[in-house]
Order: C-alpha cells, then sequence, then structure tokens
C-alpha cells in the first residue's frame, strides 16, 4: 500500500448495511457499492451528464446502470456497456474494517491515450456532446491539445472522396481564433470541438478511399501536368516521391497554388485549400503535412472547372491577353474606381480589369475585393426566397461570401508567388461579374457602416463562439467571411485601401444581421417536376 495514494472511504459495516454509498475523498466524490462478487469504487458522477451513481442500481454481473441517464457501466473495466464515455474506476482494498481507495491517477501518458481512444469513438460517430467532454479532458492534461486535430486528420484523411473540403479549411480558422485567444479555455475549447466536429460530420460512415502508394521522383512539370489532366494517381506518385526525397509544403506550394489558378473553378475553392492547408501545417506541424497534401491533391483534381461554362469562356482569353503584352486604352497605371465594377456582368468585369493590368496589383486587388464587398453588401436577399427559375438561378448569400474569402487566400498567395497575381485578380473579377445581377440598388452604404472597424470584426468573431447555426456549412461560412474580411480590412487600412475596409465592415454588418434560408422545399420540387417533364418531352 502507497502512503497518501490509498485513502480511507467507508467502514466495511456500513457499506454491508447499505451496500452502496457516496464518499467525499479530497475533491472526488467516489461511490462504493458491495456485490455478490465483491466491493468495487468508481467517480460518483455518471460522465455523460453528471448525475450520481451512488444513486443507481447494480445487478449479478456487476453491472451499474445510472439511474437518470440508463447508461450502463462494467464495475470491473468502467466500459460503457451503451456506448458513449467511460467511468473512472478504482482499486480498492478492504484492512482493519475499512475500505480503501486508491486515488493515485494513471501516467498522463495513459491518460491521454485513453483520451484519445474515447475520442476516436465519439469523432466516429459525431458524438457532438461527447467529443467536447473528451476534448475538456485533453485539455486538462499536461502536453498540446491541438494533438486532438492532428489526430482528426489522421482520422479522416483517406476518408473524404473528393478530397480535402471545408472542414479542414473551416479547422485552420478556427486554430487561427484558437492562438488569438491563449488566456481564454473555454473559447478554446469551442475552437478544437466545432473544427474535430466539422471534419467528424464530413466523414461519419464513409469508406476509406485510399490513394495510390506509388511513388516516383519529383517532376513540377509531372506533377502539374497529373492534376491538369486529372489524373490523382500520378499526382500524388509524384507527391510521393517528393516526400520521400524529404521535400516539405513549402517546396511543392508554388506548383499546387499554380494548379489551383490553372482554372476558374470549385467557387475558388482550390486556391483557399492550399492557403489553409498552410495555415493547417503552420499550426499543427509537419507530421500533418502528407496527410493534408494527399486529399489537397485530390481536391484539385475533382475541382469543378467553371470555366468551362459558357458564362465565363472569356476567362481563358484574358489570361492570354494579360500574358502576351496586352496593352491597355486608358488608366494605365492607375486603379479602376470600385463603382467602376457596379453592374458589370462577367465579360465586362474582365475586361476592365485587363484595361487597367499596369496598375499595381495590390492596388488593383483592392478595386476587385471592394466590388466584391459592394456584391456582399447589396445582395438582394428576396433572390433566395424564390421559387421559379432554373437551378443556375438558385444564389443565396453563402454564393455571396465566396469572393471575399477567395480574396483573402488570394493576397496571401499572391505575396509569396507574384506570377499568381494576374489569374488571381481575373479570377476575382469573374467573382465580381457573376454575382453582380443578384443586386438591391435600394441598399444604402450609410445603413450598414460600422464606427469602429477592428470593434466590430471583434464584436462578430465573438458572435461565432456561441452561433445557434446546426449546420456546419452555415457555421464554417460565418467563420471564414468574417475572418477574412477582417484580415482584408486590416490590409486595406494599412495601404490607403479606406474605402475598401468600409465596405467590408458593411457588407459583414448586413450579411451576419439577415436571415440565410438554406432549405428550399418548393423551390426543389418545382425544379424537380419541370427537369422531369423535360426529360420525358
Amino acid at each position: 500500500m502507497q502512503m497518501g495514494l490509498w485513502t480511507k472511504a467507508i467502514a466495511t459495516e456500513d457499506l454491508r448495511q447499505k451496500t452502496q454509498a457516496a464518499v467525499k475523498l479530497g475533491e472526488r466524490q467516489v461511490a462504493v457499492f458491495l456485490t455478490q462478487d465483491g466491493i468495487f469504487a468508481c467517480n460518483d458522477l455518471c460522465p455523460q451528464e453528471g448525475y450520481p451513481l451512488s444513486e443507481g442500481q447494480v445487478d449479478a454481473d456487476g453491472v451499474l446502470t445510472c439511474s437518470q441517464t440508463n447508461c450502463r457501466y462494467d464495475l470491473f473495466t468502467g466500459a460503457n456497456i451503451t456506448g458513449g464515455d467511460a467511468l473512472r474506476v478504482y482499486p480498492v482494498e478492504e484492512r482493519e474494517g475499512h475500505v480503501y481507495v486508491d486515488l493515485m491517477d494513471p501516467p498522463v501518458e495513459d491518460q491521454r491515450q485513453t483520451v484519445l481512444f474515447h475520442l476516436c469513438n465519439a469523432f466516429d460517430e459525431h458524438d457532438f456532446p461527447r467529443m467536447a467532454r473528451e476534448l475538456a479532458r485533453l485539455s486538462h492534461l499536461e502536453g498540446d491539445p491541438l494533438e486532438a486535430i492532428r489526430a482528426a486528420i489522421g482520422w479522416s484523411c483517406d476518408r473524404l472522396e473528393f478530397g480535402m473540403g471545408q472542414a479542414y479549411a473551416g479547422a485552420a480558422d478556427w486554430l487561427s481564433l484558437y492562438e488569438e485567444r491563449p488566456g481564454e479555455p473555454e473559447d478554446r475549447l469551442i475552437c478544437l470541438l466545432e473544427a474535430m466536429g466539422h471534419i467528424a460530420y464530413d466523414v461519419q460512415r464513409e469508406k476509406i478511399y485510399p490513394f495510390s502508394a506509388l511513388e516516383e521522383p519529383y517532376d513540377q512539370a509531372i506533377f502539374l501536368q497529373a492534376m491538369e489532366d486529372e489524373d490523382e494517381a500520378v499526382a500524388v506518385a509524384n507527391l510521393r516521391g517528393g516526400l520521400a526525397e524529404g521535400r516539405r509544403f513549402a517546396e511543392f506550394e508554388a506548383a499546387l497554388t499554380q494548379a489551383a489558378l490553372a482554372h476558374y473553378s470549385g467557387e475558388g475553392h482550390p486556391l483557399i485549400h492550399v492557403r489553409k492547408a498552410g495555415e493547417l501545417i503552420a499550426h499543427l506541424g509537419p507530421e500533418v503535412e502528407t496527410r493534408l497534401m494527399l486529399p489537397l491533391v485530390r481536391a484539385i483534381v475533382f475541382a469543378r472547372r467553371e470555366d468551362r461554362i459558357p458564362r465565363f469562356g472569356g476567362y481563358h482569353a484574358a489570361l492570354q491577353s494579360w500574358t502576351e503584352g496586352f496593352t491597355p486604352s486608358f488608366g494605365r497605371f492607375k486603379p479602376p474606381k470600385i463603382s467602376d465594377y457596379k453592374g458589370l456582368d462577367v465579360d465586362k468585369a474582365l475586361a476592365l480589369t485587363l484595361d487597367y493590368k499596369k496598375a499595381a496589383p495590390e492596388k488593383l486587388y483592392l478595386s476587385l475585393l471592394g466590388a466584391n464587398a459592394v456584391n456582399l453588401l447589396c445582395f438582394d436577399s428576396d433572390h433566395q426566397n424564390q421559387i421559379d427559375g432554373s437551378f443556375a438561378s438558385n444564389v443565396g448569400w453563402l454564393d455571396l461570401t465566396q469572393g471575399i474569402a477567395f480574396a483573402g487566400a488570394l493576397r496571401g498567395q499572391c505575396q509569396k508567388f507574384a506570377e499568381s497575381w494576374p489569374p488571381g485578380l481575373l479570377q476575382l473579377a469573374c467573382f465580381a461579374g457573376r454575382n453582380a445581377g443578384y443586386l438591391d440598388d435600394k441598399v444604402a452604404l450609410k445603413d450598414w457602416l460600422v464606427d469602429d472597424i477592428e470593434h466590430f470584426f471583434q464584436q462578430a468573431l465573438d458572435s461565432l463562439f456561441d452561433h445557434d447555426q446546426p449546420e456546419y456549412f452555415v457555421s464554417v461560412h460565418l467563420l471564414k467571411t468574417v475572418l477574412a474580411a477582417r484580415d482584408e480590412a486590416r490590409w486595406a487600412l494599412e495601404n490607403e485601401g479606406e474605402d475598401t475596409a468600409a465596405l467590408l465592415a458593411a457588407a459583414v454588418n448586413r450579411f451576419l444581421s439577415t436571415p440565410i434560408k438554406r432549405k428550399h422545399l418548393r423551390r426543389t420540387a418545382r425544379q424537380a417536376l419541370g427537369f422531369a417533364a423535360k426529360e420525358n418531352s
């Protein structure tokens, strides 16, 4: 017996009379049970909801049932027979007419591994409250709580059929907020929980979609061509070869950025994902590089190439004109005004951007960012309530946010790789043009301006820590839009872009103040009937 670890709990005779009892041992509430198999002790709090287990029932097999939650626990091992959190059980001894309980905690590393094991079970079931409890337990232990997100990436990276999606990108943003709030344990837990919850939701009940295990010597030209050809196997083999040679994400980043911008595709997600993969690696360390780059390559390969749609068919011609030394007809060195983009469709927005290609790219970026902020500010929310129209006319608030999120990723990557400015700026013009037809001229900027931009964004971010959105798809759009707008507004204010910063804040202000309609029951039914009728006509 080790002194200071074994603690006198209850007289054996008292326990015989009661058969079960709750005792306070230091700071711990312990339940003690006398059964036909001997004496057992466990934490008195049901790990599901905290009800006293000393009021529960023990059957002949040593199974304890909580009287409130009906959860059933094996008193020998602490296993939760009904599924869920395990129960902490303690060794017991009878000595000198008393029951002693060993309160010694297992080694911290054993506790961490136990928590991660149970966290994995909760992750697989997308059990949100249980993930919260396991993450809280992990946060109380020595070590790095970010280990949970590293583990979640490992549990999920090969279960993403179409590669990296919104969950990983959102995790990067939640971890940015995690780092911004070092002294706020509750906020930090929320960051980890939202990141993990979204990843778990995206892969729940998904099978494994294996990546090729082949390796080829890394060749950037072959790597880029494979992604252009939508050949995942060759791209992955090249990636694996480069990793085997000791290359790190930074050595692939230029090629990944180029591939992400090779097409106006996936509503800008390929470039956003390249940016966010880099941020996740910065937060979590090199051990997640392979697990992130494999689904990232898959996502670029599978991205919808919207420049094949006639509406965006002028994009590649505009890019060719830019790179072949197109001579603008006016305004060579000054950027266009934000208002110059008002009402322009995609082709006209591309042409205007080309006219100003000799302006400093950062200045042209500010104008295009401002144009996309105007679109978000002035979105005619009646569009989300319309029930007549084609599938292509299904436009809602979240479609308008995409230009802001893309812009944030674009500036970051272009400041690393200046050759990305021409395709990136033209794609930002595509965003401005694609949304120009869905605006409400009656929306007044003065009604949504904010007095203190930094304070406004701080309040907006604070609100995300208790959002009421049941869909991760919505909450992640709120997160990425507010965070990208804040960061771009800060940068704009530092670079003579006061008007753009003001528009960004006003746009987010209206966006957060307006309901988002996500389910369109009648519109869906009406479009489905119309589509079926055309098929059979």
